[in-house]
């Protein structure tokens, strides 16, 4: 009955679908464990974000990494801006996530010789992407900086590559390590994304506060595969219960055929002749009317 089970062609499809359940359900955990960790950095940005701000050197200090768990805390920082190593970070979009700039990136002196690097903010590329922009200028003498605390870039982690070659001053990734061998002085690790004060004139345009509301699509994507996978042997049943089908069905049109073809409908057997017996058959000769009938032809007069 399901002999037809062992065809190539039946066992192709079994052995594709046990190789798709378990890597749809792989999947699904893939997106699940996406969703986790968006959870997750949400809440560290929200927990971050209100926490009280703290000098940017109970965070950091030269050559460290910043802990994930620093990530996006409010820090402060005083000193004095070194706008001659400022630098544009290339290829960086606006609050608008559409129009392409820079980021400005300035050196901030510390009291005790370290330096710390500023995302100031955000401008146009303007038409010659070969030059140095018009940058606004620094405050000058000394200010006090509040900002958000950020990881070091890399490609690694970012996925933008370090393009070499670039203009005099402009740069592809924000890192302290890069930064502190054109200063020549320890540079803390990290950079902070300025929040205050706000600039003149609203330029450079401040990075807009990190979105930590928004979980994606990552847990809907997790739950269609998941159904996929239950729906991959639910397909394969109903394909070998139609297939059982078509196949009974194909034999049984073969028996007919088989059998010859039906008698016409609407059509009668041929009545019986008039001389035969009930039963259909001819009556047996009757010998004494033969006698008789051949005696009247030997009587009648011939001509």
């Amino acid at each position: 009955m399901y002999r037809f089970l062992l065809s190539r062609q039946w066992v192709i499809l079994t052995l594709v679908g046990l190789v798709l359940i378990p890597s749809m359900i792989k999947l699904g955990f893939w997106q699940f464990h996406r969703h986790e960790h968006k959870v997750a950095q949400n809440q560290l940005i929200a927990d971050s974000l209100a926490a009280e701000p703290v000098p940017v050197t109970e965070l950091t200090a030269p050559g460290r990494p910043l802990p994930r768990d620093d990530m996006w805390r409010t820090v402060t920082a005083t000193g004095r801006y070194d706008t001659r190593h400022e630098v544009v970070v290339r290829q960086r979009t606006a609050a608008d996530e559409q129009s392409i700039g820079y980021y400005v990136l300035t050196p901030l002196l510390l009291p005790g010789g370290d330096a710390v690097l500023v995302n100031r903010g955000w401008i146009s590329a303007g038409n010659d992407l070969t030059k140095f922009p018009g940058v606004p200028a620094a405050p000058r003498g000394q200010v006090t900086v509040t900002g958000r605390m950020m990881a070091d870039e890399t490609t690694a982690e970012s996925g933008i590559k370090n393009t070499k070659g670039l203009p005099a001053r402009q740069v592809m990734l924000i890192n302290s390590a890069q930064q502190a061998e054109r200063l020549d002085r320890p540079v803390l690790g990290g950079y902070i994304e300025q929040t205050g004060p706000k600039p003149a004139g609203g330029k450079p345009e401040q990075v807009p506060e990190p979105d930590h509301d928004s979980i994606g699509p990552h847990m809907a994507y997790a739950i269609q595969w998941w159904l996929f996978a239950a729906a991959v042997p639910v397909g394969w049943v109903v394909l070998v219960r139609r297939e059982r089908r078509d196949r009974a069905e194909a034999a049984a049109e073969e028996d007919r055929g088989a059998a010859g073809p039906p008698a016409p409908q609407g059509t009668e057997p041929p009545a019986p002749e008039a001389d035969a017996t009930e039963d259909g058959k001819a009556p047996a000769p009757d010998p004494a009317s033969d006698r008789a009938e051949a005696v009247a032809r030997t009587a009648a007069p011939t001509e």
